[in-house]
């Protein structure tokens, strides 16, 4: 990879889309527009409360083709404006609002809201890559198994009440009711891993997912790879030691988990899955998972490491 170049954020024509329907949105929303004006020519708020309302939102705010989409909202907010936006001239900015906000710790974005729009304003501008479910795009991880019985038990409410504390109360519900599934996975080498007796499958494109978990320790978002990851149903002192991995990501050494990275791979189970994207359940297997190279381009602090502005086209 080239040495990346230091981009100033585009802040010509500016969008900003709020939902307020994410943790904080609805207090951040009149506070964001007055910020960016002090150096902006044109900014057009348009606040969304989740849902259709949000895509309306996205789809509106694309259709003036600014040069900096302002997103504000949580990891799912932030991947719905991703897919609008990449491999366009647009330039994608984050603040954020959610519970996890994966995606700004692994661009090390700050979660203060006065922080992430001066980022906006002196910060510099990187590409990264996107993860893709049968052409659906995803920032973080993707996932199916014990993870999407996580996501049904993560209502809005319970991220309300208990904020981060609200994954690891929907994880130990959801774990009581596992079943186990078989899978089978062909990667673009030829590798092909048959693997029964599963508690979950997961394909990272970004670095962090679940509130701060580690897909593996040598993940990135800018690496032009998936980190695969198939945990084994095994025992309960397994699952207690693994678990102990989850925030390092050193998970994918241990013995109940097999790892691998690829471009692209088949997933294939026993029975049809779905599959979550980010916390929204989205997908279903079979299906096809692919990285998208340097597809977005997106604001982050000068002293960010996680990616560089290299532009180089997808193979």
């Amino acid at each position: 990879m080239s040495e990346g170049l230091h981009t100033q954020p585009p802040l010509g024509r500016v969008a900003v889309v709020v939902n307020t329907a994410s943790r904080t949105g609805a207090r951040a929303l009149p506070l964001v527009k007055p910020a960016l004006q002090k150096t902006s020519e044109e900014v057009v708020v348009h606040p969304a409360h989740g849902g259709l309302e949000l895509l309306d939102a996205l789809g509106a705010a694309m259709d003036e083709g600014p040069d900096l989409l302002v997103v504000g909202g949580g990891d799912g907010t932030i991947g719905c404006a991703a897919g609008l936006v990449a491999h366009t001239g647009t330039v994608l900015g984050v603040l954020p609002l959610g519970t996890a906000n994966d995606f700004a710790r692994t661009l090390e974005i700050p979660t203060d809201l006065a922080a992430a729009v001066d980022t906006l304003l002196t910060g510099k501008v990187v590409d990264v890559d996107l993860g893709r479910v049968d052409g659906r795009a995803y920032l973080n991880v993707a996932s199916l198994g014990l993870s999407v019985a996580v996501a049904r038990r993560l209502t809005p409410g319970l991220k309300r009440r208990l904020g981060r504390f609200a994954y690891p109360v929907a994880t130990l519900g959801a774990y009581r009711g596992h079943r186990p599934f078989s899978a089978r996975l062909e990667l673009d080498d030829g590798t092909v891993l048959e693997l029964p007796d599963l508690m979950q499958v997961a394909v990272g494109n970004g670095r962090h997912y679940g509130g701060g978990l580690t897909v593996s320790p040598d993940a990135s978002i800018d690496d032009h790879l998936l980190d695969v990851y198939a945990v084994e149903q095994g025992r309960l002192r397994d699952h207690v030691s693994i678990a102990r991995l989850l925030r390092t990501g050193h998970l994918v050494e241990h013995e109940r988990v097999h790892h691998a990275t690829a471009r692209r791979l088949r997933l294939l189970t026993d029975e049809p899955l779905e599959v979550n994207l980010d916390g929204e359940v989205a997908a279903t297997t079979p299906a096809t998972f692919e990285v998208d190279r340097n597809a977005l381009h997106v604001v982050v602090p000068v002293h960010s490491r996680a990616a560089r502005k290299d532009d180089a086209p997808s193979p």
